[in-house]
């Protein structure tokens, strides 16, 4: 199953289920919730840190199918735009010189 498959069946899951589909800045506070429980688990070594992973990317493919983005061309697109960029290091940030924005 590709990346596009797999949104729409997170996306068909929430329908199934009765959750979230319509509230968009929920999605986002849930994801955010994902993303700190995914930090938390690799923070304490916990076995979980794989599945809560997990969470943080299917909260992000169902928001994606939610705002109608094809996550896969997206994440596509911008890898392309990101291996054309340059980048040095100056004080121990990497600062892009040359790109487009």
């Amino acid at each position: 199953m590709d990346l596009s498959e797999m949104q729409k069946r997170v996306y068909q899951n929430k329908l199934n289920k009765g959750f979230n589909v319509t509230d968009v800045p929920k999605e986002f506070c849930y994801l955010y919730g994902e993303v700190a429980e995914a930090y938390d688990a690799y923070l304490k070594g916990k076995e979980d840190l794989g599945e809560e992973l997990a969470d943080v990317a299917i909260y992000l493919l169902g928001l994606s199918e939610i705002l109608g983005y094809d996550l896969k061309e997206q994440v596509e697109y911008k890898m392309a735009k990101n291996e054309k960029r340059i980048y040095k290091e100056v004080n121990g940030a990497h600062i892009k010189i040359e790109g487009d924005k």
